[in-house]
């Protein structure tokens, strides 16, 4: 038999926490009709909480269960939603596999100053400026998990000198 898998998820998936508890639903479902493996959308928590994608990666940690960016859930639904979906496709021999975007970090808590150059937008390797200090939200607390965390900062878009 050859393997079939299933995109899960497109841009326009509906919200409000419903995607986990679709594909637990399914699982049986997919089985029948000959799909192997499920592909999800990142599964942590975004910028924009529970409206978030997942390609705007803020909490890579929190699955839907700290109180982040305005929302407990992500866009799919909670860590137990997501958890219960994985072990439904796995009882019905269903590979899951999860989109992850490390290179997308976005969405800072606090500002940091360090300092850079700008580059030529041809050639990066190319320095156009003098260096000056400029400030970016690229410290991450994740306030939402309380206070035994460590902080995180973010890479800036610009060469870090």
């Amino acid at each position: 038999m050859n393997p079939t898998m299933i995109q899960f998820f497109h841009w326009y998936s509906e919200g409000d926490g419903k995607l986990w508890k679709e594909a637990e639903k399914q699982a049986g479902y997919l089985a029948k009709l000959g799909i192997t493996s499920v592909w999800f959308p990142p599964a942590y928590k975004g910028t924009n909480g529970g409206y978030s994608i997942g390609y705007d990666a803020y909490d890579l940690y929190d699955l839907g269960e700290f109180d982040q960016k305005g929302t407990l859930p992500t866009k799919y639904g909670t860590k137990k939603d997501y958890t219960k979906a994985i072990k439904a496709l796995k009882k019905q021999n269903i590979q899951i596999i999860v989109d992850i975007v490390l290179g997308h970090k976005a969405g800072g808590d606090e500002l940091e100053k360090f300092k850079v150059v700008k580059v030529d937008e041809e050639n990066r390797e190319k320095v156009i400026s003098e260096v000056i200090e400029i400030e970016s939200y690229t410290k991450f607390t994740f306030p939402g998990r309380g206070k035994n965390i460590q902080i995180l900062s973010g890479i800036s878009p610009v060469s870090v000198v």
